[in-house]
């Protein structure tokens, strides 16, 4: 949070495991992928401890994209290939200035459409098909 504020970001810490202490990650990244996917936010940044359960539970949501990142190369390539709108970063393996070089990449890319557009228009494809059973 420190990082996105010097860079003069606005962003809201949602502080859901405060309101509700009994919940787990699945539950936090589940709400937060339902406000990307309602418009009320366009990307979002999800920690736990490997960043994995949270990438796979806000994938759940019907056209939302998480990718968990442990370098920059594949940052920039969650949101220039993939436009994924959610990174999610391990505590546990992700130090604090790694974390905040990744948070930057991932930040400082855009889709890029071209030969990804395809593939995120497969994805897309496949993900209709599964939601429409």
């Amino acid at each position: 949070m420190e990082l996105l504020a010097e860079k003069g970001i606005d962003f809201t810490d949602l502080k859901y495991i405060d309101s509700y202490p009994d919940q787990h990650y699945p539950d936090v990244a589940y709400h937060l992928a339902k406000k990307i996917q309602a418009g009320q936010y366009d990307r979002g940044i999800l920690i736990c401890g490997t960043g994995l359960g949270m990438a796979i539970a806000a994938n759940k949501v019907k056209g939302v994209y998480a990718g968990s990142c442990n370098d920059v190369y594949c940052a920039e390539r969650l949101q220039k290939s993939n436009n994924a709108q959610i990174l999610t970063l391990g505590a546990q393996v992700t130090g604090p200035e790694s974390a905040k070089i990744i948070v930057s990449a991932w930040l400082g890319s855009e889709f890029q459409g071209g030969r990804s557009l395809v593939k995120v228009t497969r994805i897309q494809e496949i993900e209709e098909e599964i939601f429409s059973r």
